[in-house]
């Protein structure tokens, strides 16, 4: 059952640990076939060394597993929260990547301090509140999906131009519309948190850069009239928003 979107998972998996965006058992990538409404995830606690296709997990969308002899990841619950939420995401990963998780530690928004960033996020990447004493002890993973997605409505943010969040006192969950775009953010994530911590070590008064910039690099690759890469074969129609 789904034997390709297995494989795109567990290759997916696997490069978190090749871009340095995880340690031992500590991420996980999902994807969602829109047309049978099933997911495939990690399944939890495994070394993703000894990890193999036939190892992830297929469940649908209440959790419920449909195939696979192993438990689901933790964070199942909170992946679902995100598919349900916005129809256009094909795939999610979590990660405690460091420069993303320090900034959702210091329960700041990583803040578009330049044209790296703009060229992935549109605007701030949002930092979740503070979850109440009764979300955690009590289905923690499907309220901090909750969280998230109650940070992006509330805020105005739109989920697919800000594929990104940092839960408070946690760390990042990125999308996209495939597993392989999932990945991509998130390690773009992590690169522009270490950029901006970097920077406030120079200059911790910081602002961020002109609006007018930033708007000019997000439009140019994701706007109406983008006119960046080339119409066929780019990185972004497979999957992939490269510079």
């Amino acid at each position: 059952m789904l034997e390709k979107l297995k494989q795109t998972v567990w290759k997916e998996n696997l490069r978190l640990k090749e871009l340095g965006l995880v340690l031992f058992t500590w991420g996980n990538v999902s994807a969602i076939d829109r047309e049978t409404g099933l997911v495939v995830i990690k399944p939890s606690g495994i070394p993703y060394e000894t990890m193999q296709p036939e190892d992830m997990v297929v469940t649908d969308l209440k959790g419920n597993v449909v195939e696979g002899t192993l438990r689901p990841s933790s964070d199942l619950p909170t992946h679902l929260a995100l598919y349900a939420a916005d129809p256009d995401i094909g795939g999610i990963v979590h990660t405690h990547s460091p420069w993303a998780v320090a900034f959702a530690q210091a329960g700041r928004d990583l803040p578009p301090l330049g044209t790296t960033h703009a060229d992935y996020f549109h605007g701030p990447v949002p930092c979740t509140r503070d979850m109440a004493a009764e979300e955690i002890q009590s289905a923690y993973e499907r309220h901090t999906g909750e969280v998230i997605v109650d940070t992006f409505a509330s805020r105005g943010i739109c989920m697919e131009h800000t594929p990104a969040v940092l839960v408070k006192n946690h760390g990042p969950f990125t999308w996209g519309k495939d597993a392989v775009q999932a990945v991509y953010h998130a390690a773009v994530l992590e690169e522009a948190a270490k950029m901006a911590a970097i920077t406030y070590q120079l200059n911790a008064k910081t602002p961020p850069a002109p609006e007018v910039l930033l708007e000019k690099h997000f439009q140019r690759k994701h706007g109406p009239h983008a006119y960046y890469g080339q119409t066929a074969g780019n990185p972004q129609s497979a999957g992939v928003s490269g510079k």
